[in-house]
């Protein structure tokens, strides 16, 4: 006589392994679906970072060539920053010993796609209005 026996063979390392990755993946797709919920404040409040990230990115392209293209001296990072975090950022370097300059200041306003201001040691470069 055989006995039947109720008991489940144990589970192998593969079915365990599968079952995680499985697990993980349904997670994964909850947590996505959840965090599409976004509401009006948190979508504007990240177009209004967005939108100061492209503009320093924008000021931090243009600004160092310019002041290098006039002085001959390649500037990295500013040693002050301004901005209104909407319309214009301004940044200003401090000319360091061996560099042609004592200060820089460049401002970029977004509606104009460009510089709008550069000043170097009190010499006004450029001065569009806007």
């Amino acid at each position: 006589m055989s006995e039947e026996s109720n008991e489940k063979p144990p589970m192998s390392e593969a079915q365990k392994l599968v079952y995680a990755v499985v697990g993980v993946f349904v997670v994964g797709f909850l947590l996505v679906g959840a965090s599409k919920e976004q509401s009006s404040e948190d979508k504007e409040a990240a177009a209004q970072i967005r939108s100061l990230v492209a503009m320093q990115e924008m000021a931090n392209q243009k600004c160092p060539k310019l002041i290098e293209n006039k002085t001959g001296s390649q500037v990295f990072f500013p040693s002050r920053t301004d901005t209104d975090k909407e319309t214009y950022v301004t940044m200003e370097w401090t000319g360091e010993d061996g560099q042609n300059f004592k200060k820089a200041t460049c401002t970029l306003h977004i509606s104009l796609g460009g510089v709008s201001k550069l000043v170097i040691d009190d010499k006004v470069i450029i001065d569009k209005k806007i």
